[in-house]
């Protein structure tokens, strides 16, 4: 997905994923935990093995994260659509 020089639609790539973890700051917080591990160059040494483990735990909180936010936003899809249906529907969101 890019133009002659690549810049512009990388600008524009970058844009939207700042756009959308500005959306999502659970999101950010998960990336930048993954980011800071794979960036660690202080502290105390790690294997590998710990390393990974980290980064597995952190890829789990993400995905948990991100299931989260998609059943958060389907939900409310299907309630507008009910609602434009059938207009006299109440709708009652799923206590957490």
């Amino acid at each position: 997905m890019s133009n002659k020089h690549g810049k512009a639609t990388d600008a524009a790539r970058e844009k939207r994923l700042i756009e959308s973890l500005r959306r999502h700051p659970e999101l950010m917080e998960r990336f930048e935990a993954i980011l800071e591990l794979t960036n660690s160059e202080e502290g105390p040494l790690r294997t590998a093995d710990e390393v990974e483990e980290m980064l597995v735990e952190e890829v789990r909180r993400l995905g948990q994260r991100a299931m989260q936010d998609w059943a958060g936003g389907a939900e409310e899809r299907v309630a507008q659509e009910m609602r434009q249906s059938l207009p006299g529907v109440r709708v009652r969101k799923k206590k957490s």
